[in-house]
């Protein structure tokens, strides 16, 4: 459903360029390709506007807003790392007998994502280390 949802926007960016002025970028982008001359050996871009998740102008906004947030209150004080174990309880009693962690991404994800906000929920409300000026967090 995530693909097909994926692939769903993007048709709607491909046929509605105009709309998002593809054309101000084509030119620029034309002139620092390889040299070519003729416009019809150019290929067509389809530009993606920033508000696309994951397209390369959401991810500079996004580092242009972190490296912002470094400037304004300076280096990180923490770094803290959470891992998914696909050994955790919440998995372990969702899954179906002789069903393995692995073939259910899904659930895993879901668990992970819960568990990830209450983190944030502990930082952020609760100041389990103190007052909070910037978060900054990044899933991989």
């Amino acid at each position: 459903m995530y693909v097909k949802l994926e692939n769903t926007r993007l048709d709607f960016f491909r046929q509605n360029q105009a709309a998002i002025r593809a054309d101000l970028y084509q030119g620029i982008l034309d002139c620092f390709e390889s040299g070519e001359n003729n416009s019809a050996n150019v290929g067509h871009y389809v530009i993606l506007p920033p508000s696309f998740l994951g397209g390369p102008r959401d991810l500079r906004s996004r580092y242009l807003n972190a490296i912002t947030l470094v400037q304004r209150f300076g280096k990180s004080d923490l770094f803290i790392t959470i891992t998914c174990n696909p050994n955790w309880p919440e998995i372990k009693q969702e899954l179906a007998p002789g069903e393995l962690a692995q073939n259910r991404p899904d659930l895993i994800a879901r668990v992970f994502h819960a568990k990830l906000i209450a983190l944030k929920k502990q930082i952020m409300e609760e100041k389990i280390f103190g007052e909070v000026a910037a978060l900054i967090y990044v899933v991989e």
